[in-house]
C-alpha cells in the first residue's frame, strides 16, 4: 500500500489536535490507521490457504482504495488549515481555537 504520510507524521496531526480540541484531523489520522491495519489483516488472511484469498483481497483492495481517499482528504484539510506540511506542526491561528469538546 503506497503511504503519503509516515506514522509519526500521522501521530503529530492526531497529538497536537488532541491537545488544541480540534478533532477532525485527528479523526481523518485515525481512518487512515485504522485502514492501514485492516490492509495488513487481510494481507496475512490471505496467505492462509484455508481462508478464500479472493475474500481478502477484496477487502484489502476496499482498504487500499480508501486510504488512498482519506490521504488525499488528511493533505487537503492541512493546506486548508494551514498546516506546516514539512514539520507537520499545526498553524498558531488553530491553538487559539475555543475549545470543543472531542
Amino acid at each position: 500500500m503506497k503511504e503519503q504520510f509516515n506514522a509519526s507524521q500521522i501521530s503529530k496531526v492526531i497529538d497536537q489536535s488532541l491537545v488544541y480540541q480540534c478533532a477532525c484531523p485527528a479523526q481523518v489520522c485515525k481512518a487512515i490507521f485504522e485502514l492501514r491495519d485492516l490492509y495488513d489483516y487481510q494481507m496475512n488472511c490471505a496467505s492462509d490457504s484455508i481462508n478464500d484469498r479472493n475474500v481478502h483481497d477484496a477487502i484489502a483492495a476496499a482498504a487500499e482504495q480508501s486510504h488512498e481517499l482519506m490521504e488525499n482528504c488528511l493533505r487537503k484539510v492541512l493546506e486548508i488549515e494551514g498546516w506546516d506540511t514539512a514539520t507537520f506542526t499545526m498553524p498558531e491561528s488553530m491553538k487559539k481555537k475555543p475549545g470543543k469538546l472531542i
